[in-house]
């Protein structure tokens, strides 16, 4: 397979529109520059797609486009190729920035912190989007962006948990059951799917208790996703996945996507085909049920439909597979 993708085209003089929408289109990608009228990307992740689609704009146009495979001549011919696609100064840029918001969040209201710091994540995006070879700048950039995500949670969420550092400890389902369970009250995507996995798979007779504040959890009860809980983040991983790693669920590959999605919704990260219309699902379930046992009880149809449809498609997945 050719390292490399170079399109070779001539715009139309003529037609302002197509021109700029070329032009537009080619820098959204990251091509670099080898010359007026030439431009280069690695090959693959859809790049020799996108490139014919332009081309075929261009002549469909009047002007002329040739698309063609490559390799490099020699290492510094490679080398040379690849600094086209340095993004180093862009993370740089943009870390200055964070670092500039986490300096001054204190001194932000809540809604323009949010404004800044979503623009903070789609400029992130944008760059690691054509970010053919990505390294120390982006890991950097991210982590950043990470600290100030974690920051201004704290500073909106006080109650919501800090992640513990270790590993999830293995425990006996069996000692767990008909046992009352606290997490706070109102509970979100984290706590609602972890009460509907503790309900499901873990104890079939739990009792919920919903805490005004984490000070409040009962001493007989097992706390949940809030500061101090028995179960709650550690690590990377949200109280969801904390809860499938403990009871040794991490073998259903349809609650592992379920934990991706419940993971991508509370903290960000990978995002997850299904997570902007279960969310939005979900906030009309928590505007119209004022009691928070009736919310559950929403969520958990919610969930159980996605549950199954999650084991089919990976039941249909696994028949494709084998045939």
């Amino acid at each position: 397979m050719p390292q490399w993708l170079i399109l070779v085209t001539s715009l139309p003089t003529h037609n302002a529109t197509v021109r700029m929408r070329i032009w537009r289109a080619l820098k959204a990608l990251g091509c670099g520059v080898l010359r007026d009228g030439v431009y280069l990307l690695p090959d693959g992740a859809g790049a020799k797609q996108a490139l014919q689609g332009l081309a075929a704009e261009a002549m469909a146009a009047g002007g002329s486009a040739s698309l063609l495979p490559a390799d490099s001549l020699d290492s510094a011919q490679d080398e040379a190729f690849r600094r086209l696609f340095e993004r180093s100064a862009d993370y740089a840029r943009l870390k200055t920035e964070i670092d500039a918001f986490r300096a001054g969040l204190a001194g932000f209201d809540p809604a323009a912190a949010k404004r800044l710091l979503n623009r903070c994540k789609k400029d992130f995006a944008a760059i690691a989007r054509i970010d053919y070879f990505p390294g120390a700048a982006l890991q950097q950039t991210e982590a950043t962006l990470s600290q100030a995500v974690a920051e201004l949670d704290a500073r909106e969420n006080p109650d919501e948990p800090r992640a513990a550092t270790g590993t999830p400890e293995l425990l006996d389902k069996a000692d767990h059951r008909g046992r009352r369970w606290a997490t706070r009250k109102r509970p979100w995507v984290d706590r609602l799917a972890s009460a509907w996995l503790i309900r499901r798979f873990i104890d079939p007779e739990a009792r919920f208790v919903w805490l005004d504040k984490p000070q409040d959890c009962p001493p007989d009860a097992l706390g949940f996703d809030f500061e101090g809980a028995r179960f709650t983040h550690i690590g990377a991983r949200v109280t969801f996945e904390v809860l499938l790693t403990s009871f040794g669920m991490e073998a259903d590959q349809a609650l592992l996507r379920l934990g991706a999605l419940v993971h991508y919704l509370d903290v960000g990260g990978i995002a997850v085909a299904e997570a902007a219309g279960v969310e939005l699902i979900l906030k009309g379930a928590r505007q119209s049920c004022a009691d928070d046992d009736a919310l559950l009880a929403e969520a958990a149809r919610i969930l159980d439909q996605l549950y199954a449809a999650f084991v089919e498609q990976l039941s249909e997945k696994g028949s494709s597979d084998v045939q």
